[in-house]
């Protein structure tokens, strides 16, 4: 078994390190995230552009890049979710991940990512509410 990383995962690994020089020199986070999104294409483009109004919208989380995809932090500045492409990793679906930081505990098992092709609008619902509960807010 080889411990090699694949040339996406050390990819990601640069950018890990680039967004935590960017971050020290106080860079445009949320530019680096938008860069992210429009450099996407198809449908991870129009499912990462989706994640990104419906945080905006419903959320006061922060947009940044998190090895290179799109991600969104608290006040604390800790990544709550996350936007991973299909392309990237050269898989069949594109995920939207949470970290820690979200409140989404519930009991002992629950899930922290969601693979998605596409999202019709009772996913988007689900979406917010899963939005709103990661943040612990349950208006907007």
């Amino acid at each position: 078994m080889s411990s090699s990383f694949s040339k996406e995962e050390k990819a990601a690994m640069r950018a890990a390190a680039t967004e935590a020089k960017a971050a020290k020199a106080d860079a445009d986070l949320a530019a680096a995230c938008r860069a992210a999104i429009d450099e996407m294409t198809g449908a991870d483009q129009e499912l990462a552009e989706t994640l990104h109004q419906l945080v905006a919208k419903h959320t006061d989380l922060k947009a940044k890049t998190w090895y290179g995809m799109p991600a969104y932090t608290n006040t604390e500045g800790k990544v709550v979710v996350f936007f991973q492409s299909a392309a990237k990793f050269k898989v069949r679906y594109a995920t939207i991940g949470f970290q820690e930081a979200a409140h989404l505990d519930e009991g002992n098992l629950w899930p922290n990512a969601y693979a998605v092709t596409k999202l019709t609008p009772a996913d988007k619902k689900t979406l917010v509410e899963l939005l709103k509960r990661a943040v612990g807010s349950s208006g907007s």
